[in-house]
């Protein structure tokens, strides 16, 4: 991908993967690879600090005779995926604009 990928827009796509269905860092980071290049060691450090931020919480089950932790998002973290849902389609309409020859499409 040419362009990059800020810590704020792996937070998004990060919440907007578990605000689907709960889920494990290895399938998250399936699904978030899927779409940009992102490593494990990026992404648990992400599911990390969103837990501690209240944002996501956790749950184990086991799974192959060990445990495998589960991540589900909190209202809190439902209520800025809501946030950064409405920003980036803001910001998306307008980066469009420019890129259609200036135009402000968001403004239309």
């Amino acid at each position: 991908m040419t362009f990059g990928l800020t810590s704020t827009l792996l937070d998004a796509c990060t919440l907007g993967v578990v605000s689907k269905e709960a889920t494990y860092g290895y399938d998250l980071t399936q699904k978030v690879k899927a779409s940009v290049e992102v490593s494990e060691s990026t992404l648990y450090p992400v599911l990390r600090r969103l837990f501690k931020e209240g944002l996501l919480e956790t749950y184990d089950e086991p799974f192959d005779g060990r445990n495998r932790r589960y991540y589900k998002i909190t209202s809190k973290g439902e209520d800025l995926l809501g946030l950064y849902t409405e920003e980036w389609n803001n910001f998306k309409a307008k980066i469009d604009g420019l890129l259609k020859g200036g135009e402000n499409s968001a403004a239309q």
